[in-house]
């Protein structure tokens, strides 16, 4: 990921601004309890937790990511945003990430992917991953690719051949392996297609403790 991203992250989030819809709906829908602490899993150069920090001002912000190249990206962004005192990072695998180690706590009330799952090849264990530290009450957000289901054809065989050279697999089967999650786990499943099926946006909530 380092090699990918050591010159990409310089202009990662002017470039992708145009395409990666449905990342500003995602961090309006998380609304998390007062003080509650929200986890970006892959939080690249920071511009989401940036957002997020300044969207949920009561929240405290956390977020890690495998490329080291990246998170040197994102602390001078959330510096200069002032909200050093809000976000932490750190560097970690998606895939297996000990929460303790990385921020000195067990579980979080919201946690999300923005644009991420097409980018990690073990993308079902990262989302098991990040069940098992989801706090009572809590969500995890989910928004990536879809599988353009509603747009011509040609536009479909285009997008995936340029994503391809980046390394990015829209995940077809995300529905279904959500949904066996969730069913495994307890949890309930929100699944939308946005966009005519570009993004695909899903929340899984775990029921709060009795």
């Amino acid at each position: 990921m380092d090699a990918i991203y050591r010159t990409q992250r310089h202009i990662y989030d002017l470039t992708r601004k145009y395409y990666l819809l449905g990342r500003d709906r995602l961090i309006a829908g998380l609304r998390p309890p007062p003080k509650g602490a929200v986890l970006e899993v892959g939080c690249g150069t920071g511009r989401n937790l940036v957002s997020a920090a300044r969207a949920w001002p009561q929240a405290r912000l956390h977020g890690f990511d495998i490329s080291r190249a990246m998170l040197e990206t994102a602390t001078v962004a959330v510096r200069r945003a002032g909200l050093a005192h809000r976000v932490r990072l750190a560097q970690g695998d998606a895939t297996g990430f000990d929460p303790r180690a990385m921020f000195g706590r067990k579980d979080f009330d919201r946690i999300f992917f923005s644009y991420t799952l097409s980018m990690i090849p073990g993308w079902r264990e990262a989302i098991s991953a990040s069940i098992d530290v989801l706090a009572p009450g809590g969500a995890i957000h989910i928004v990536d690719f879809g599988q353009q289901e509603r747009l011509p054809r040609w536009w479909r065989a285009m997008l995936f051949a340029w994503l391809g050279r980046f390394s990015v697999r829209p995940r077809a089967d995300l529905r279904s392996i959500l949904a066996m999650l969730a069913e495994d786990h307890g949890l309930t499943l929100d699944f939308k297609p946005l966009y005519r099926g570009y993004a695909w946006s899903a929340v899984l909530r775990r029921p709060k403790a009795r």
